[in-house]
């Protein structure tokens, strides 16, 4: 019991939240194993009013995470504003007096936004500070027009960010240019830094859930050339850019084309841009689906779409989806200059990396996809993509880095 090692966990996410389900937990489970005996886990989780759990749901989810070792807590989101003050000062006296009456031993964030507060904490309390997933996040919301250069809210975070870096003793970051980054925007080089990517299981994002029969007659989808988006619109992803880039895939396919989008965004909006930019409504078929459901309706598609905004903090992420696309083995369409990712599709071949946005490029991105998709025979392009998913989105990646930090601190 000696050697037992009680972690504090933070993200800034609501527990139904994908990168909850797909971007934590997994990782939680890894971490577990990596710990002695006696060992928890406590993962603190920000709800957001629209995905609050129920009474009846918190029970059950919390009852069947224990057995992983895992203690769920959460607290109501809330932005931070003259407002919210005292709710705030109340949720730092709740984690502190939980880091000490159940003798945490680190305190472990994902990406900035929580590792803003668990540096709060970290000083507070003197616990060890391991910032995962470090990417920034303050010059994204200004480079994709959210917030101003001058604002509050950006002078705020950048300096938190800034703070945290120097104060973490350990980072892991998805990339290996945030290193340079870290150094050239906060003037700070980290000594312990490692590079773990979106790792992504193979086995639940398998091509045995792919081209599901029922799933294809329900849907329409059968014989169909069928491009997948799973994820979210505006922010730091496009938005009309992509239904611009649709209805050019409409017109090069003609009614051979379909787009499946898996999202949670108002379906008025997308059916609106999707007018706009002149693609069929019945060539576009919205879907949400839980987390458990998604292989299969990914599965559905021929090829997929990552449409982050090129801008320049994009270099330094990994878009959870890419990896989970790869499992599958679909081809890429990518936006350039995003992550690794554009890189590694533009040097296997296995998709199109967007130049510039506009017509000329999409065309061209539809008919390497036709070529990449007509050029393989059998399973082979689907082989070929998942090597990919296995070389640089395996969990063993995940389980290597997790073990040297954790059985060394």
């Amino acid at each position: 019991m000696a050697n037992r090692k009680n972690i504090l966990v933070l993200t800034y996410w609501s527990y139904k939240d994908a990168l909850v389900q797909a971007y934590t937990l997994p990782y939680l489970r890894i971490i577990y194993s990596q710990l002695e005996k006696g060992s928890k886990i406590f993962l603190i989780t920000f709800e957001q009013k629209k995905q609050r759990l129920s009474p009846n749901e918190k029970a059950q989810i919390k009852e069947r995470l224990k057995l992983q070792g895992i203690h769920l807590i959460t607290l109501n989101y809330s932005k931070f504003s003259a407002f919210s003050v005292f709710k705030w000062a109340f949720y730092f006296a709740h984690m502190v007096g939980l880091i000490f009456f159940r003798r945490i031993n680190f305190i472990h964030a994902w990406c900035t936004p929580a590792g803003s507060i668990a540096y709060i904490l970290s000083v507070i309390t003197g616990k060890k500070l391991i910032i995962d997933s470090y990417e920034p996040h303050a010059d994204a919301m200004v480079e994709n027009n959210t917030w101003k250069p001058d604002s509050l809210q950006f002078r705020f975070l950048f300096k938190l960010e800034r703070k945290l870096t120097r104060h973490a003793s350990i980072i892991i970051s998805a990339t290996k240019s945030m290193h340079e980054y870290a150094f050239k925007r906060y003037g700070h080089n980290i000594k312990n830094f490692y590079v773990k990517p979106a790792c992504v299981d193979g086995s639940f994002f398998a091509p045995k859930k792919r081209k599901t029969e029922e799933l294809l007659r329900q849907l329409k989808l059968k014989d169909k050339i069928t491009c997948i988006y799973a994820g979210k619109f505006g922010g730091i992803y496009l938005t009309t850019e992509i239904f611009d880039f649709f209805k050019v895939a409409q017109d090069f396919w003609h009614d051979n084309f379909r787009v499946l989008v898996l999202s949670n965004h108002p379906k008025d909006q997308l059916y609106g841009w999707a007018k706009a930019a002149g693609l069929d409504e019945k060539n576009l078929i919205v879907r949400f689906v839980s987390h458990e459901e998604i292989p299969e309706f990914m599965g559905l598609g021929d090829f997929a779409i990552t449409p982050v905004k090129p801008i320049p903090s994009k270099r330094y992420c990994t878009p959870i989806k890419d990896g989970e696309y790869w499992a599958l083995g679909l081809p890429v369409v990518i936006t350039k200059n995003i992550s690794d990712d554009s890189d590694i599709i533009k040097e296997n071949e296995i998709g199109v990396v967007l130049e510039e946005l506009n017509v000329e490029n999409y065309k061209k991105a539809c008919m390497q996809i036709d070529l990449i998709l007509k050029n393989y025979e059998g399973d082979k392009l689907q082989d070929k993509i998942r090597n990919i998913a296995y070389k640089y989105r395996s969990y063993s990646i995940a389980e290597s880095v997790y073990k040297e930090i954790y059985s060394s601190e």
